[in-house]
């Protein structure tokens, strides 16, 4: 319990890596149910590297790593899950191994290396938080020796635009008025991404996907190679009417200069972020952090090809 502590304590907030737990936590504090999940398993406890962080009442797509004390990877395909706000009975929820988009079903000769990036898969759990508060989880990976506790902060409603909601109109940079060089951070630049604005697509009623991320500056384990992954599933969808669009998150593609202004124009918390926006300019779809092929390519083809 005193390492969970000091683990809990530990856990780095930024892009796409959030805080498990605030660095007053203690051990000794943990509801009763998680003491009783972690003491029921022998094998260390950690704490659980999140991968997202913007939780609102209602469903949520919960991100996370599960990391050994040397730094490795927890990979068992699947995780069953137990979470609850501090005073009532926990809820069960099952967690799957989700491989991450340009290395999904990839030789491994086929993969290009990223100097920032070594997590080739996430887990991914969708549980129901029916009122807000902090929801303490515990993640118990299959046939692993091992248990992760965090917390899940729930709001009434999500920071960023929710499902249902019009997008926002941003007039973000294409290669009509800049060159490629000057719009992405991708290498080499990711062009077929970068033809259309989100005002442009709204303004001719086509449904388009958006990815607010930035390849070069991405170094959290969790954020994943994710305009890799829209460029896979845009070619799965060429000529399919609808449109693939990557938006920079920093101002002249600078860190130091802050989060630019269409990043802002959507009140995003955090980066990376992808949107499924139909012809009539309304949110289907979004996916916060890291995102694999299969769940991309599943949501286009019933959020919005299906809704249209």
């Amino acid at each position: 319990m005193a390492a969970l502590a000091v683990l809990l304590a530990a856990c780095s907030g930024g892009s796409g890596d959030t805080d498990s737990s605030p660095a007053t936590e203690k051990a000794a504090q943990l509801p009763s149910w998680v003491k009783q999940a972690l003491s029921a398993k022998s094998g260390p406890d950690v704490a659980v590297t999140m991968g997202s962080a913007d939780f609102a009442v209602g469903d949520n797509r919960v991100v996370f790593l599960v990391v050994r004390g040397n730094g490795a990877l927890v990979q068992a395909p699947t995780a069953a899950i137990e979470y609850a706000l501090a005073g009532e009975a926990p809820r069960t929820a099952k967690a799957l191994l989700q491989p991450l988009g340009a290395h999904e079903h990839a030789h491994e000769s086929e993969v290009e290396p990223h100097d920032h990036l070594d997590v080739t898969d996430v887990y991914v759990a969708h549980v129901e938080t029916p009122k807000p508060g902090r929801y303490w989880f515990v993640a118990d990976p299959a046939g692993e020796k091992i248990q992760a506790v965090g917390t899940l902060e729930v709001q009434k409603q999500s920071v960023a635009p929710a499902l249902g909601a019009k997008a926002p109109a941003s007039d973000n940079p294409t290669l009509a008025s800049a060159p490629a060089k000057d719009i992405t951070t991708a290498h080499p630049p990711d062009t077929e991404l970068l033809r259309y604005s989100i005002a442009d697509s709204i303004k001719a009623q086509v449904p388009f996907v958006v990815v607010f991320a930035t390849p070069e500056f991405c170094v959290s384990r969790v954020c994943g190679p994710t305009v890799e992954v829209v460029e896979r599933v845009a070619k799965k969808f060429d000529r399919g009417g609808v449109r693939f669009i990557h938006v920079e998150i920093y101002t002249d593609n600078d860190p130091k200069k802050g989060f630019n202004r269409w990043v802002q124009e959507w009140n995003l918390p955090t980066e990376p972020w992808v949107f499924l926006v139909d012809g009539a300019g309304v949110i289907r779809g979004k996916f916060e952090g890291a995102v694999s092929v299969a769940e991309l390519e599943s949501a286009i083809r019933e959020d919005l090809l299906a809704a249209s």
